[in-house]
């Protein structure tokens, strides 16, 4: 199973005819054999983790249309549930990696572990969210066990579920772009005895992603809305590289402080070629069989990519 399966499903049913990303920029879709995005006019969407996200939709919804128009000749299939995937904005969620020396094997027990730890940490209500989590495979026998916890709030999850039931999609299978994006990683190989460090950058508009990785086993995930943009990066209303390393450099410090290893790669998404010189560690990127991961389809790409494993 792959990490986007295991990691990042809120809501899980069999594989949707439609994908959609959403954006502050637009929505990347893919329906079958077809991939593409369609852009949003500015105000449209505004990413949150406490405020409705979508301020007109309207225009959300006349975009939705245009790629995947309801067949109103047809009555039953106007009426028919068509089966969608929905991949959030990284920054209308929020996910934790968090460890516990024991955890509990019954589920119910797990989730009131996992409320009860993030409770204070979160900028909402922890009881009025939708929580998925995945417990990692321990580093080491009796090691600590670290938990993958993904948190929507429901108001600003069931606002895009709303938009897509007018359209007569059911959205049974919700993630985040930056979990479905990890489909599209690489892990890093064995050095010296100990698994490689990565150090995953996602850019997406205003929003930077990032993911600490040893091996296979997620270690740190921060997102955060950066105050400046500039014109130099790979797409419009993109952040200026100082604020990015204001971001990665301190993450560097903590991989070396906490992990006891330097970070062997920085792999970059939705940066231009070149870009964040000065960084120790060898530079790449995240590629995929569909297209060429950008700054608004990285999870399309990589939900797709775990459809395929």
């Amino acid at each position: 199973m792959s990490f986007l399966q295991q990691i990042s499903q809120l809501v899980s049913d069999p594989a949707p005819g439609y994908v959609f990303e959403m954006s502050e920029a637009g929505v990347a879709f893919a329906k079958g054999a077809e991939t593409g995005f369609q852009p949003f006019e500015p105000a449209t969407l505004v990413v949150s983790p406490v405020e409705d996200n979508v301020l007109k939709p309207e225009a959300v919804t006349a975009v939705l249309k245009n790629v995947a128009p309801i067949d109103d000749s047809n009555k039953r299939a106007a009426t028919k549930k068509r089966r969608a995937a929905l991949i959030l904005p990284d920054y209308a969620a929020r996910v934790n990696v968090l460890d516990f020396d024991s955890f509990p094997s019954a589920p119910e027990e797990q989730l009131a572990l996992i409320r009860f730890r993030l409770k204070k940490t979160l900028p909402f209500d922890i009881d009025s969210a939708a929580v998925s989590y995945f417990a990692q495979p321990p580093e080491k026998t009796g090691g600590k066990i670290e938990v993958v916890a993904a948190i929507v709030a429901l108001g600003v999850i069931a606002r895009y579920e709303a938009m897509l039931r007018s359209m007569n999609f059911h959205a049974g299978d919700v993630t985040t772009s930056a979990l479905a994006a990890l489909n599209l990683y690489p892990a890093a190989p064995t050095e010296q005895g100990h698994d490689g460090i990565s150090v995953i950058a996602k850019l997406s508009g205003r929003v930077l992603t990032v993911m600490v990785m040893r091996g296979a086993t997620l270690k740190l995930f921060r997102c955060v809305a950066l105050d400046h943009v500039s014109d130099n990066q790979a797409s419009e209303n993109q952040a200026g590289d100082d604020e990015i390393l204001a971001v990665l450099r301190p993450t560097f410090s903590y991989v070396e402080d906490e992990l006891g290893a330097p970070v062997n790669r920085l792999i970059l998404c939705g940066f231009r070629e070149g870009a964040l010189p000065g960084l120790p560690g060898e530079h790449g990127q995240l590629h995929s069989r569909f297209g060429t991961p950008g700054a608004f389809n990285a999870g399309l790409l990589g939900y797709l990519e775990g459809m395929q494993n």
